[in-house]
């Protein structure tokens, strides 16, 4: 198992050569371009169709749509991968399954799957979901972005902020305010094409972190979408959106295990090499005690997140599981980065070493797919409804 030496239960032999797979593609091809990634915000596009040769672009998408029909263990699992060598290109295929692809599986009409599935499965296309606004970030039932139906069209009017792989995306996801009495009752999703006529998007912002991760506005001027566009049903847009987003935060906290998981091999390689007062210090126990709460907290990290994506796979209610595991996952992430740099001492401070890098994709695990004070309020409204 590698890094994942704590994890004990039997995988499937299909789940296991998919990790090592994934594993090997990322140490490879992805990690030689990891600091590339990160300096120059490059995107890299040239992985795309080698990640989807693969099934990772797929993860969940049968086989008959060019998928590789693996469970949410599996995804996990691939996604920790791909985020100890690159955190960017992580959430690239991250986002494209959990929030692109996930929707369309569970709601998309059969013509939607075939028309979308194949391409985004092969890596041919790249997906992105359009939820959060300039003034509505985990607030999502109060969207401004609007829907206007006329004859048989809907008219699309509003922007879209912080949207992960939107200037590079081909297909995306989006929610827009019905019937604003109704609240989140009146939202609805559809799916379209980005290159739709009236979509204009923002500039690619600046980040602090995960830097080859493409993130714009997305805006929309009268973009006219038709009922082949509309995903599920008219006003059931929130319960997409949420079912989405629980297993968006699987995702996320499979990246921020991979992520910790880089900080600590990092931090293990310097301990081993660098030698203070005659000896190495990995042998100084103040060294030796920031490494055990960085791999406790890391297996307890993939713990959660497997418990969560465990339930996913069995069909049964995993929304305060994936919550927590975001918010433990992430939190743990944070902290190994910053124990990271700790061990390296001034070098973990400068660009020479990838320690820094570490600690600045840390930071937004834990505030995409909802702040971890949201996750705090999901887990104990769960927590008191369940009655645990």
């Amino acid at each position: 198992m590698g890094w994942a030496n704590g994890f004990s239960f039997e995988l499937p032999e299909e789940v296991r050569m998919a990790q090592e797979a994934a594993r090997d593609f990322a140490e490879s091809e992805v990690l030689p371009l990891a600091a590339k990634i990160d300096q120059e915000h490059y995107f890299p596009r040239e992985l795309l169709p080698k990640l989807g040769a693969l099934g990772f672009m797929g993860v969940a998408v049968p086989p008959e749509l060019d998928g590789a029909g693996l469970s949410q263990i599996a995804y996990c699992l691939i996604i920790e991968e791909l985020a100890a060598a690159c955190a960017s290109t992580a959430i690239i295929v991250s986002a494209h399954n959990s929030l692109c692809i996930s929707p369309l599986l569970e709601y998309g009409s059969e013509e939607q799957r075939s028309a979308y599935l194949p391409k985004l499965a092969r890596g041919e296309w790249l997906g992105c979901f359009a939820l959060s606004e300039p003034s509505t970030g985990s607030d999502a039932a109060n969207l401004t972005c609007t829907v206007k139906k006329q004859g048989k069209e809907y008219v699309i009017n509003g922007t879209k902020n912080w949207i992960t792989n939107a200037p590079e995306a081909d297909v995306c996801i989006l929610f827009a305010m019905q019937e604003p009495a109704k609240g989140n009752k009146g939202i609805t999703a559809f799916v379209h094409s980005m290159k739709t006529e009236g979509i204009s998007l923002g500039k690619r912002e600046d980040k602090m972190g995960i830097r080859g991760s493409p993130t714009s506005s997305i805006m929309y001027d009268d973009v006219k979408l038709g009922q082949n566009n509309l995903l599920f049903e008219e006003g059931r847009g929130f319960a997409v959106a949420m079912s989405t987003l629980n297993g968006g935060r699987i995702g996320v906290a499979s990246q921020a295990v991979g992520i910790a998981r880089a900080a600590l091999r990092d931090a293990l390689n310097y301990a081993n090499e660098r030698k203070a007062f005659g000896k190495l210090i990995a042998e100084h126990q103040s060294i030796q005690n920031y490494l055990c709460d960085m791999i406790t907290r890391i297996d307890a990290a993939r713990y959660l997140t497997l418990s969560a994506a465990a339930l996913k796979d069995q069909g049964k209610s995993y929304g305060r599981q994936a919550s927590m595991a975001k918010l433990f996952a992430s939190e743990a992430a944070m902290e190994a980065a910053v124990k990271g740099i700790q061990i390296h001492g001034g070098y973990g401070y400068v660009t020479e070493y990838p320690a820094e890098r570490h600690l600045r994709d840390a930071k937004i695990t834990e505030i995409y797919e909802g702040t971890s004070e949201i996750q705090r309020i999901i887990v104990a409204t769960n927590l008191l409804k369940e009655q645990y």
